[in-house]
């Protein structure tokens, strides 16, 4: 098993960038697609980005084709998410989360390890 661990939210300005870090433990890890999802207060998570166990193959959500850039560092055991021209709908929970096998899902239930959240905050 692994655990995941966010890191790099915060405030940013509209037109702005962030990069968020999802560093995991554990063995395993090269044994688990992962992915990003956010979540608005009131509204379901929404699939952002997916990579596989190998680094390869990134597929991404229609709200963030062109503008957020997921890649894999599997030495450090870390995955990012490069988030450029932001803007205030962006502003939510963000999280990872990981599923053993080679490609991961683009809805929550096909993950099994969650982390705990970033807050990024675009303000209008």
């Amino acid at each position: 098993q692994v655990t995941l661990v966010e890191s790099g939210g915060g405030l940013a300005q509209a037109g702005g960038s962030l990069r968020l870090s999802c560093a995991a433990s554990g063995r395993t890890f090269g044994d688990y697609a992962v992915a990003w999802f956010r979540r608005i207060p009131g509204k379901d998570r929404e699939f952002l980005a997916q990579i596989t166990r190998y680094g390869t193959k990134p597929y991404y959500g229609d709200s963030v084709k062109g503008r957020f850039t997921i890649s894999r560092d599997s030495a450090k055991s870390t995955v990012f998410l490069e988030m450029n021209n932001l803007t205030p709908e962006d502003t939510a929970v963000y999280y990872c989360a990981a599923s053993r096998g080679t490609y991961g899902d683009d809805y929550p239930n096909g993950y099994d390890v969650w982390g705990q959240g970033t807050q990024v905050t675009v303000p209008s």
